[in-house]
């Protein structure tokens, strides 16, 4: 056990048997069971807010959550000297969900479903609203045509650029068309209709933070959590898989019907799901990437993302024409 992890985990009423370094945290194995150990990386000013989330879960029912606890002085932050931060968080023996699975990931729909309508509450303490669709996908678009510009002018032209500009215009066209079927949706009135609500999202649904254990499943890392309309945690989720899965028609649809057969889909919230995915949120990601990084090295990993995000083009088209009957 490191120094630093000792100082922070005596703060706390357990007694630790081993620690382990896990993905951007310390797993520690202790006489009340596992627990995740994080440094801050949000801000502080949440952290009530997110503990009266899991205080919420908890009293509803929902048990399986990775929440905070609290050190010998009641409080849920703990500090060195150096002043870095720290929570403790409850942990599950378990593994990640698996997206070969297809049985779980109908399970991780319906679960993500019944988070949802637990989640429909007015925290004492605020937390910020998510930005606006319009807004984001306008920033998005102002964004590619700046990568554009200076794809144009870089010399010599490497993969990155030739394969940018070469499909630059069918890929804007798409980032076009998510704006125009937005402007003409009822957006707005969905928006609104959530905030009057109280709902939340997750905020980082992915399959990385489903645990599947003996007991079912655990949710876990809600730091993301925020006021926005709860099916951009579906359309995440729905992306994440699909993007690794070539964009099957069968497992989509059966992720759609696995979450509305516990928490109905209203037509506002498929239209919305279908906006969400018309926009190439992979090749505006991938591109922005490389405008704010060293260009004079090129991440074979990003040329990867970019071919994948233009060649998946194709399967997304067919998967949003056969399920929600819409064609460029």
């Amino acid at each position: 056990m490191q120094e630093f992890e000792q100082k922070i985990l005596e703060q706390y009423d357990i007694e630790v048997s081993s620690t382990r370094k896990v993905r951007g945290a310390v797993l520690c194995e202790t006489n009340k069971g596992l627990f995740l150990l994080k440094e801050i990386t949000t801000s502080e000013k949440r952290i009530p807010a997110l503990c009266e989330l899991y205080t919420r879960l908890y009293e509803q029912g929902y048990h399986r959550i990775d929440y905070v606890v609290t050190n010998r002085n009641g409080e849920y932050i703990s500090a060195l000297d150096n002043g870095d931060r720290y929570i403790l968080k409850k942990c599950f023996a378990g593994r990640e969900c698996d997206i070969k699975k297809t049985r779980e990931i109908f399970e991780a729909a319906g679960n993500l479903a019944k988070l949802h309508i637990i989640m429909r509450y007015e925290l004492e303490h605020g937390i910020p609203e998510g930005t606006k669709t319009d807004e984001k996908y306008r920033r998005h678009n102002r964004e590619l045509k700046k990568v554009r510009q200076f794809t144009r002018k870089v010399v010599p032209k490497g993969e990155f650029e030739f394969a940018f500009l070469k499909q630059f215009d069918q890929m804007y066209q798409w980032a076009e068309a998510a704006v125009e079927e937005l402007e003409r949706s009822d957006y707005e009135k969905l928006y609104a209709e959530e905030m009057k609500k109280f709902g939340m999202i997750h905020g980082e649904y992915n399959y990385h933070n489903i645990i599947m254990t003996k007991e079912g499943i655990a949710t876990t890392n809600f730091e993301k959590f925020r006021r926005d309309i709860q099916v951009e945690d579906l359309y995440y989720f729905l992306r994440k898989v699909l993007e690794k899965s070539g964009w099957k028609i069968r497992l989509g649809d059966g992720m759609l019907n696995a979450y509305s057969a516990i928490h109905p889909l209203t037509e506002g919230e498929m239209e919305y799901l279908k906006i969400r995915l018309i926009y190439p949120e992979k090749f505006w990601k991938t591109a922005n990437s490389y405008y704010c990084t060293n260009k004079a090295w090129i991440s074979v990993k990003n040329i990867e993302k970019l071919q994948t995000a233009i060649r998946q083009t194709e399967e997304k088209k067919m998967f949003l024409k056969e399920v929600f009957g819409f064609e460029l």
